[in-house]
C-alpha cells in the first residue's frame, strides 16, 4: 500500500501528461499522481500496453489514454493538445519514455539503433518541452521531469550510446530550468538499476550478484522512483529546479562506484 500524502504532494486539480506510462516506472508516476488527486493522460505507442495500464485505475475518469510516437515532434504537439482538450489545462509534464535497442561497443551501432535512441531519450525532452510550453505552461506555469538514468554520469560497457542520450537528459534538464524559470520548474530524476522490463537484459540473470554490490542490498523498484516524482512535480519542491536526483540504493555513493 502506498503511504499517505502531506498537504504539499496534492496535486487535486493537477493534469499530468507521462510519456512511456503503459508500464514501469512511467505507469507508477502516474498511478502515484492519480492517488493525489491529479488527472493523468498516459501515452505509449502500444494500444493494447495502454488498455492494460489503464486497467490498473480504479478511478477511470481521471486517467486519459493516447497512442502517440514518442519520437516524433508532430505526435507530442498532438499529444499536448489533447491533453489540455481532454482535461482543460496541463500542470506536470513527465518525460519518462526510454530505449536502449543496442547493446555493444560505440564503434560498432548502426545508424538506425542510434537514430532512434537519440529520438526517444533525447529528443522527445526538446518537442515534448516545447509543446507543453507553447499550447499552456508558458502562461499559465507548470512543473517538468525528465527521467535520466546514473548511466548519464559516466562510461560503462555495452550501453555506452544509452548513456550519451541520459547524459543529455541531464544536461537538457539545466537547459530548460534556466531558459524557462520562473514560469516553468524543471528537474530530473537519474534512477540506478530497477527492476523494469526496460532493464530485464541487465539484471535478469544476475539480480542476486548485482544487489550484493548496492549499499541498500536490493535493486530499485518503481515505487522507489515514483515516490520521489510525486515530491518533485508538487508544491512541496516548489523551490527546486534543474537538479537531478539520483537514486540507485548508494551505488554511486561508493567509493568504487558500482552497477548502474
Amino acid at each position: 500500500m502506498r503511504e499517505s500524502l502531506s498537504s504539499d504532494e496534492g496535486l487535486h486539480d493537477r493534469v499530468a501528461l507521462v510519456t512511456g506510462a503503459s508500464r514501469g516506472i512511467g505507469l507508477a508516476i502516474a498511478q502515484r499522481i492519480v492517488d493525489a488527486g491529479g488527472r493523468v493522460v498516459i501515452s505509449s505507442r502500444s494500444e493494447t500496453n495502454l488498455n492494460g495500464a489503464l486497467s490498473t485505475f480504479p478511478d477511470r475518469a481521471s486517467v486519459h489514454a493516447v497512442v502517440a510516437h514518442v519520437g516524433s515532434r508532430e505526435d507530442a504537439d498532438r499529444l499536448v493538445a489533447q491533453a489540455i482538450e481532454k482535461f482543460g489545462r496541463l500542470d506536470i509534464l513527465v518525460n519518462n519514455a526510454g530505449t536502449n535497442p543496442y547493446f555493444g561497443p560505440l564503434v560498432d551501432i548502426d545508424d538506425a539503433r542510434m537514430q532512434k535512441t537519440y529520438e526517444v531519450n533525447q529528443a522527445s525532452i526538446v518537442t515534448h518541452t516545447a509543446a507543453a510550453w507553447h499550447q499552456w505552461m508558458g502562461e499559465h506555469g507548470g512543473v517538468v521531469l525528465n527521467i535520466a538514468s546514473v548511466g548519464g554520469l559516466g562510461p560503462e560497457p555495452s550501453i555506452g550510446w544509452y548513456n550519451v542520450t541520459k547524459a543529455a537528459v541531464i544536461h537538457l534538464t539545466k537547459q530548460f530550468a534556466f531558459e524557462l524559470a520562473p514560469t516553468v520548474r524543471v528537474n530530473a530524476i537519474a534512477p540506478g538499476l530497477v527492476r523494469t522490463d526496460l532493464a530485464r537484459g541487465l539484471w535478469e540473470q544476475n539480480e542476486e550478484r548485482i544487489a550484493r554490490h548496492i549499499p541498500m542490498k536490493r535493486l530499485g523498484e518503481v515505487e522507489d522512483i515514483a515516490a520521489m516524482a510525486l515530491m518533485l512535480v508538487s508544491d512541496a519542491s516548489s523551490w527546486i529546479s534543474g537538479q537531478t536526483i539520483v537514486i540507485d540504493g548508494g551505488t554511486t555513493n561508493q567509493p568504487s562506484g558500482g552497477v548502474g
